[in-house]
């Protein structure tokens, strides 16, 4: 059975730990119709529109 030669440092252990808790960022991407930043393959929030079709209804003071 495989023992450990020395004892593993708290500092090298929480190190190896350490890569399989970061967070990812979302897919931020610009709306090509409004130029505004929405979160991709999602419905602009700004606009109303996702690929070329509104979806949502906006009103207009809402939207700028």
């Amino acid at each position: 059975m495989a023992v450990p030669k020395g004892k593993t440092s708290k500092a090298r252990r929480d190190t190896r730990r350490s890569a399989h808790w970061k967070l990812s960022l979302p897919g931020i991407v610009k709306c090509p119709r409004c130029q505004k930043m929405k979160l991709s393959h999602r419905v602009c929030k700004n606009c109303g529109y996702y690929d070329g079709e509104q979806i949502i209804k906006v009103d207009e003071a809402q939207a700028k």
